[in-house]
């Protein structure tokens, strides 16, 4: 008789997010983390970015037709039962309306924004309507956010120059939103550390690591969510989620990858070498 296997069941995380061609960022970056950190990972893709190397290397932003993209969330939804899905650069409105219905179809235990808010890629005028829209039908059914230093500024209203108004920001953020905040400092902070802010409404810590270098590395932003998502999906406090993110992007960002493109990339194997 042939030895039957029983399936494994891992915690299973979805990411709706972009393709990042040089795989530092996106999907790409959303998957790896997805796995090194023992869960099984699917993304629904929005769109495809790509650098380009003959223009100072800018974005090159192309959206994924609506149709495909509901065809991908349908046949998601279908297949596992989701509860912790991660979103990341979403790119146009309609994309973010097709997105947004497809998230109010089902219940979820956790739903991890990284409010990517500009596509270099895109007209002004395109990028702000994406903003509004996004701020109008993402942020409210988040759980759990995200935000840049430029994101919190944008999305609190207020200019961040220091950790108390890294604090201040992450603070409005909650109350916009309902949803616990992990606001980046990063490397734009003053100082050799690189803050991060935790608030959930009653808990407010600050994450912090020696800054590795003083220049932001490619795919950090998308690592860091991915790996909240994750940890949340196994089941973890979003304080430890958060702790436990902070720490493995850390070690992604000073194992990062060289490339011959002006920017370094996280390396998510970073953790284990």
């Amino acid at each position: 008789m042939p030895e039957t296997q029983t399936p494994v069941s891992p915690a299973v995380t979805l990411t709706i997010a972009g393709s990042e061609a040089t795989g530092g960022a996106g999907a790409q970056a959303d998957l790896k983390t997805f796995q090194e950190l023992d869960v099984y990972g699917i993304v629904a893709l929005t769109c495809i970015v790509s650098f380009d190397p003959k223009n100072d290397w800018q974005h090159r932003f192309v959206p994924v037709d609506q149709q495909v993209i509901a065809d991908q969330l349908e046949a998601i939804q279908s297949c596992y039962p989701l509860r912790t899905v991660k979103l990341g650069m979403l790119g146009t409105p309609a994309t973010i309306d097709t997105v947004a219905t497809a998230l109010k179809s089902q219940e979820w235990d956790n739903v991890v924004l990284d409010p990517v808010l500009i596509c270099k890629g895109q007209e002004p005028g395109a990028a702000l309507d994406t903003d509004q829209a996004l701020k109008a039908a993402i942020l409210p059914l988040a759980t759990f956010v995200t935000p840049n230093h430029f994101e919190a500024e944008s999305l609190s209203g207020i200019t961040i120059e220091s950790l108390e108004d890294l604090k201040e920001a992450a603070r409005i953020i909650h109350r916009q939103s309902g949803a616990v905040v992990l606001a980046k400092g990063g490397v734009r902070i003053a100082g050799p550390d690189a803050v991060d802010v935790y608030f959930d409404g009653e808990t407010l810590e600050v994450l912090s690591a020696p800054k590795v270098g003083e220049v932001a590395v490619s795919g950090a932003g998308c690592t860091l969510a991915a790996a909240v998502a994750a940890e949340l999906a196994k089941g973890a406090a979003p304080l430890d989620a958060a702790r436990t993110a902070k720490a493995f992007v850390t070690e992604g960002i000073r194992n990062r990858i060289a490339s011959n493109a002006p920017f370094d990339a996280v390396w998510q194997g970073g953790a284990r070498s």
